[in-house]
């Protein structure tokens, strides 16, 4: 049964979150939210390592992807092979556009494409922009992910992928900023002498760090002591699934794929100077921000939500062609 969310739903957006754990998690709402066993075509967009791969884990539990972070690269392309037989063996078949036009025409893969969802199988595509010139419809659902994760259902007024891709490609830039500017500054407290955060949540263009107790630190001071690590400007690369390395520096990291490449590249960091608390959670919260300042930033609220990017110096107000 087709739900009224499904019906009538024109877009959701989610922070992004990050680590494998929280995306995943993520996946799995969105399924049980936005999907229905009649899509037969659903595409994802968005940058390299943005976290499309966990979130198509965490919606289809089981699915083998044809390519992963992990450098599994099935060949052949199980969908390309089955078309060529003429029998289609799985019911769900994955594809990454990116990676497979490097082996294959576009156009041979959309003409497989076409012809499993024609038999009623169902494909999930990744970089679905790349994949739609080549078609002659859209996919029932679009998923983008940049700095929010935006869930879609378009008709054929749209959105068209190039939309969500416009959005999220220019978005991502600031997840990334804050991810880093986050592990800089749980490294800043670490060396203070804070214990770890308890849990860790998201702000727009900013990062939560969740605490029991409430931390006995002076909030300038770490500010300027993550402002100090931003300007020597060292690189930033991955150490392994659980740390980041800045500089010589290994640094613990939930999402260790998704950072600035350089300290320096982290924009107008800025802690909120006060330790809000959580009356649901319990818990006392320090909040930092990266990049401009929005038109609504105050101390006593540092964020608001917003439906789409945008209201800033890098990304344009956008809104989807019809969808009035």
């Amino acid at each position: 049964m087709v739900s009224l969310v499904h019906e009538y739903l024109m877009h959701a957006v989610y922070f992004a979150p990050r680590g494998r754990r929280r995306l995943m998690a993520l996946g799995s709402s969105i399924s049980q939210r936005y999907c229905s066993p009649m899509d037969k075509l659903i595409g994802f967009i968005g940058d390299a390592g943005a976290g499309k791969s966990l979130l198509i884990r965490g919606m289809f539990p089981g699915l083998e992807l044809t390519n992963d972070d992990d450098g599994i690269n099935i060949r052949p392309l199980p969908i390309l092979e089955d078309a060529e037989r003429g029998f289609f063996r799985s019911r769900t078949y994955h594809v990454d556009m990116r990676f497979e036009s490097a082996f294959t025409q576009p156009y041979e893969i959309a003409e497989a494409i076409v012809k499993a969802v024609d038999d009623e199988h169902r494909v999930i595509v990744e970089h679905f922009d790349l994949l739609y010139p080549y078609l002659n419809y859209n996919a029932s659902i679009l998923v983008g992910i940049g700095e929010e994760v935006i869930v879609t259902r378009p008709n054929v007024f749209g959105p068209e992928p190039q939309e969500i891709a416009d959005i999220v490609f220019e978005s991502l830039i600031y997840r990334k900023m804050a991810h880093s500017a986050e592990d800089m500054t749980g490294y800043v407290l670490r060396e203070m002498g804070l214990e770890e955060a308890v849990e860790h949540d998201d702000l727009k263009h900013g990062f939560v760090l969740e605490f029991n107790n409430k931390p006995d630190i002076d909030l300038e001071e770490v500010e300027k002591r993550v402002k100090e690590m931003i300007a020597v400007n060292r690189n930033i690369h991955y150490h392994d699934e659980h740390h980041i390395k800045v500089g010589n520096s290994i640094i613990k990291c939930t999402g260790p794929r998704l950072h600035v490449k350089r300290a320096g590249e982290v924009e107008n960091f800025r802690l909120v100077k006060e330790f809000k608390w959580d009356p649901i959670n319990k818990f006392y919260t320090i909040a930092g921000l990266v990049g401009p300042v929005l038109d609504e930033e105050t101390p006593e609220h540092p964020n608001q939500f917003r439906l789409i990017s945008g209201h800033n110096k890098r990304s344009k107000n956008t809104t989807f062609k019809g969808r009035t």
